[in-house]
Order: structure tokens, then sequence, then C-alpha cells
């Protein structure tokens, strides 16, 4: 059965609206040679795009073999070079006009930012790219420290992208003129393999976006990556087993998906987006 036609579009921000992945690995590679470190492969990257800061944090320390007090201090020293280097990110090629072509359509699609980042650091990336922003509502953002995210449930799990729903379905009951949206009736945009596997645990379509670095370290799997069995959340789960949550009068087991099942689909550029393969026409308001 083919999937359901999308009423919704959640977003990831990092590396898919807007090009911090790219300074994110400036950042950490300025620094990591001044602790005489090799730079840091895809390898490594691709595990620690999507997640929480902690985790990516750790994964990192063990990769280059940090000692505790090391780590700190590269940690301080990563921060001083974001603060320079993320006032100066920009949108990623397609990104203004998707967006405005889903504000603009009738019906209208409802969009909601879901991005593991910090407020912090959001606003220190976002600051000056407010008119790009201010196509999602204040409630409708979630961010990386969002005190209704438990400890441990960042991306992979499904959690920041089954809350992102939520916060627009508040909006339609409050308002009362359409039904609530369900898991499937979402579009989740993602360029990282955590996150691509959070949404289909989400029980959500998805479109993975990855930088060119990414999809080729991923050659020959890339339909693992669209199921979310590329295996990211097996330690997550075992620590904080994924919970069932009641959406849209549906339970959400947090479960991935499966080979070519058409819930997921791989595009190298968000410009020229097929809108008409999810069912969105751009017939403006």
């Amino acid at each position: 059965m083919a999937p359901p036609t999308i009423r919704c579009c959640l977003f990831d921000m990092d590396g898919l609206l807007i090009n911090t992945e790219d300074l994110y690995t400036v950042c950490t590679n300025e620094v990591l040679r001044e602790f005489g470190k090799p730079d840091m492969p895809w390898s490594v990257k691709a595990q620690l795009q999507g997640r929480p800061g902690p985790d990516s944090g750790r994964l990192l320390a063990e990769w280059a073999q940090f000692t505790p007090s090391q780590f700190t201090d590269f940690t301080e020293r990563v921060k001083v070079s974001q603060a320079k280097h993320f006032p100066t990110c920009a949108p990623l090629p397609g990104v203004p006009k998707l967006l405005q072509d889903l504000v603009s359509t009738n019906p209208r699609i409802k969009i909601a930012l879901a991005s593991s980042s910090h407020r912090f650091n959001y606003q220190l990336k976002t600051a000056h790219l407010s008119e790009l922003f201010s196509v999602f509502p204040e409630e409708n953002m979630v961010l990386g420290d969002d005190p209704r995210i438990m400890a441990g449930r960042g991306k992979p799990a499904p959690d920041i992208y089954l809350l992102a729903l939520k916060t627009i379905n508040d909006v339609i009951q409050r308002e009362g003129k359409e039904d609530i949206i369900k898991p499937e009736e979402c579009l989740v945009f993602e360029d990282a393999v955590p996150g691509v596997e959070a949404g289909r645990r989400a029980g959500m379509q998805v479109v993975w976006c990855p930088h060119p670095g990414l999809l080729q370290e991923y050659k020959g799997r890339e339909k693992e990556v669209l199921a979310g069995l590329t295996g990211t959340y097996k330690e997550e789960a075992v620590q904080n087993p994924a919970p069932v949550v009641e959406t849209a009068g549906q339970n959400v087991t947090g479960s991935p998906g499966k080979i070519d099942d058409g819930y997921a689909t791989l595009v190298k550029t968000l410009e020229d987006f097929p809108y008409s393969q999810f069912g969105i026409h751009l017939q403006k308001l």
C-alpha cells in the first residue's frame, strides 16, 4: 500500500537547512591539530551527526583517545572556534525556496523544527538568519535541550520527532478545524543517519539528503539507511527501551522500517524538490 499524502514536514537543521555540519568539521579539525591529532574522518563524523552533544562528544573522545582532562580542554577550545565560525553559516541550496513553498501551500502544510542543537548554539547559528527561520512558529521548534525530551532519548530515538508532531497536533486540537496528523502523514527531512533512523522509528516518512562525504561512507548501504536499519540505536535501546508512544490514536513502538517499503527517499539536494511524489501541491494561498 502506498504511503499516505503528506500533511506535515519536520526538519532537522544542521547539515540539512544550513551548512553547519561543514563548520563543525572545520572547528573540530582546527582543535584536533592543536592536540597533534589527525583530522576527523567521515567514518567517525558519520557516527556523530545528528546526535545530542554529550553522545557525539563521548564517541569523539573515544576515537581521539583523549584523557578526561584533555577532552575538557578540547571541548572549551572547540566552543571558541564555533563562536567564530557559526555566525558565518548559510542556507544550503534549495532551502529558502523549499520552506517558502511549503508555508504557502493550500491546504497549508504544517512545519516544525526538530534539531539536536541546544538553544545557545541554535541562536549562535541562526541570529543572522531570522528571515529563513521565521517560518517555524516558536511553539513548533524542538531543540536538543528541550526538557520534554528525557535524558538519553535524543536521535536516533524517535522522541524528538514525535514531540515535534505533538506540538503541531496541540495547535490543531486547540483550533478544532481539522483532524490531527498521524505519524505516517509526516515527512521528516534529515541529512544524518541517526536522524533518518529516528524518523523511521517515529513511524514517519523520511527524505534523506546527505552530505556527499556521508553518502560515500554509506555507499552500498543506502537502503539500510533509508529503512532505519543501520543499528545506531542498539546501545541506546538497551539502556533506554523505546516507549510505546500514543500519537494520533495510534501506538508508535519505535520500530524501524523495512527495505524498499516506500517510506523513505534519497535526494542529493533540496533544489527542485519533487513535491508531487508526496502528494504536496503548490497551489498558492
